[in-house]
């Protein structure tokens, strides 16, 4: 018999501000590695003003973690030590794995409504050194299963059967962009002991079978369990979800770079100094 999972914990984050002047809503970041794990830090990009957002995120680098852009609406440019250069535009999602160390910049155009969100992965010990990766998610590479009264669009793992672009990553994580039509029922099946976690982009609904109706900003954690259901009255919802695998590894956590020991993160600083922390080829 499946087990439905229930509400283990609301989190709305607070108002912040990264890069060179980026406003941004923190849902979460380092005080909920252990409740999150294998998710380090999410945030949420929600602005029609270009003054809170286009002095963008300038040359910094990365190590140990996988970086995941999504953009509902809005447009990014980036390029990075690899010598990719190119745009994250509606749609699309850049999903880059920083592992021995990258260095990029992210930069975003005015718009009429900057809409989107970041996702940092860890990654296991045994990758934070490995080579760096780059997927380049265009909007007609993700997977959309329409039903009747709901859209899913599939960037990572499996929804019903059908899989999304990114594969390959160690947490074996499912991200979904998921509609919900006004007055319906949704339910999202689930690997038990993965850790999952929602975010409403907008609109309202209600989960888990719970009375409380939750909106924009909300971001859920759940408990372990085979599904969770999603109910809306008058309006629609639009949820992102996020699911991945725990990795029950220490955590050393400086800046933008993670890695599993504070031996480990000062060797990183201290390459980043030195002019050696950059071990692919460029």
């Amino acid at each position: 018999m499946k087990e439905a999972r229930q509400i283990k914990e609301i989190i709305h984050g607070s108002a912040g501000r990264d890069g060179a002047g980026v406003n941004l809503q923190r849902v979460f970041s380092h005080s909920k590695t252990k409740e999150l794990d294998p998710f380090l830090m999410l945030d949420a990009f929600d602005s029609k003003n270009p003054d809170d957002y286009t002095k963008g995120f300038p040359w910094h680098p990365h190590r140990g973690i996988e970086t995941v852009t999504y953009l509902i609406s809005g447009k990014i440019e980036h390029g990075d030590s690899m010598g990719n250069t190119g745009t994250i535009d509606e749609g699309c999602c850049q999903w880059m794995s920083a592992g021995s160390g990258i260095i990029h910049q992210e930069m975003p155009k005015a718009s009429d409504h900057m809409l989107g969100v970041q996702l940092w992965v860890n990654l296991p010990a045994k990758l934070k050194m490995s080579d760096p990766a780059y997927r380049d998610i265009r909007k007609k590479d993700v997977v959309v299963v329409k039903e009747d009264n709901a859209t899913v669009k599939i960037i990572a793992g499996e929804y019903k059967g059908s899989s999304g672009p990114v594969t390959g990553i160690a947490v074996g994580p499912t991200f979904l962009d998921i509609e919900v039509d006004p007055e319906s029922e949704f339910v999202l099946d689930t690997r038990s002991s993965d850790t999952l976690f929602t975010y409403i982009m907008y609109g309202k609904g209600k989960f888990c079978g719970n009375d409380e109706e939750y909106g924009k900003g909300s971001g859920i954690l759940y408990t372990e369990g085979d599904f969770i259901k999603i109910a809306t009255g008058m309006e629609s919802i639009r949820v992102l979800a996020f699911s991945g695998q725990k990795l029950n590894e220490p955590i050393a956590w400086s800046g933008p770079i993670v890695m599993n020991t504070q031996e480990e993160l000062d060797l990183a600083f201290k390459e980043l100094g030195e002019g050696t922390f950059i071990k692919h080829k460029q």
